[in-house]
């Protein structure tokens, strides 16, 4: 008789739908795990948020499918329901950078059975506040160039082409780059400038692209990677950004990278944000805060320390 209960929460559409050819393979693997499996497929935004906030303290485990995105949503059910218990995690998405930090299998199955079988990993999360509101992401904020590409590039996109989608669909806006007037305080430091590009992460890859948010990454720290691209004078430059942030060779007179537990960034005009691919709203300020070790995700084997 089956004693343990699973919520398998996951998202239909997520990358190029291949999930619909393994869900049987994948709740067998449940099934013989012991557990008695809840399926909620979601059916539109916000709806993975909604099932894990009213159910997951009913349940033992919770396993989510899709992208990035979908992750975040059940990460801030659990949050907002005040509740813990472990998360597994079968990336599904176009380009699952999370996943691939942890080194889960891109094979669905097999990411079943870490889930099921696995160990559990006390992962770091952000705090998002803004006003009187607060938010939850899972390994990423970011404002200014591409931030609102993921969610304004079309699903069947991304299907095909997968991270290179984000990259096409921001080079159509590299003639009209948009640079902000923002001030960024932490600790005892404090920066002004104009920015083309920021982002706050807890993860080994961006879009895709492996190193790009710095050396030595560790997801249990309680700190996060700062990088802040100041705006370019020529396209030249600009080319020059792009290059010493992909090889991860800091130009020190053309962005700020460093590691904070906490920071305020504030801006002259509401500023567009994303969270985990997800729009996230736009605001002035915001204090962004490391959440030390505030989740726990069902991995093959822990990071190396």
């Amino acid at each position: 008789m089956m004693s343990k209960k699973l919520l398998f929460v996951y998202n239909p559409k997520a990358g190029k739908a291949l999930i619909k050819n393994k869900l049987a393979d994948i709740l067998d693997v449940f099934a013989k795990a012991g557990y008695e499996t809840t399926v909620a497929p979601t059916q539109q935004h916000g709806d993975a948020l909604d099932t894990v906030a009213g159910r997951c303290r009913d349940y033992d485990l919770v396993v989510c499918s899709g992208g990035d995105g979908t992750l975040d949503e059940v990460v801030t059910g659990m949050i907002r329901s005040n509740f813990r218990i472990p998360i597994g995690y079968i990336p599904a998405g176009s380009t699952n950078d999370f996943g691939g930090s942890l080194s889960l299998p891109k094979n669905m199955v097999q990411a079943a059975e870490v889930a099921v079988g696995g160990s559990n990993f006390s992962c770091d999360i952000g705090s998002f506040g803004y006003g009187t509101e607060e938010d939850v992401f899972v390994y990423i904020a970011a404002f200014g160039l591409f931030t609102d590409v993921s969610y304004e590039t079309a699903q069947d996109m991304k299907n095909v082409l997968g991270h290179m989608a984000y990259l096409l669909e921001g080079m159509k806006r590299l003639s009209s780059i948009r640079s902000f007037h923002v001030k960024v305080s932490w600790e005892d430091n404090e920066v002004e400038d104009d920015f083309i590009f920021g982002m706050i992460t807890n993860s080994t890859s961006v879009g895709g692209f492996k190193n790009i948010t710095g050396k030595n990454v560790k997801m249990d720290d309680g700190v996060f990677e700062v990088t802040l691209i100041k705006h370019p004078r020529n396209p030249v430059e600009l080319n020059n950004i792009m290059i010493s942030l992909l090889d991860r060779d800091i130009d020190t007179n053309a962005m700020y990278c460093f590691r904070t537990a906490e920071l305020t960034v504030e801006s002259r005009g509401a500023m567009a944000w994303t969270l985990d691919g997800e729009n996230g709203g736009s605001h002035t300020k915001v204090t962004i805060k490391n959440v030390c070790r505030g989740i726990d995700i069902r991995v093959k084997e822990p990071p190396s320390k």
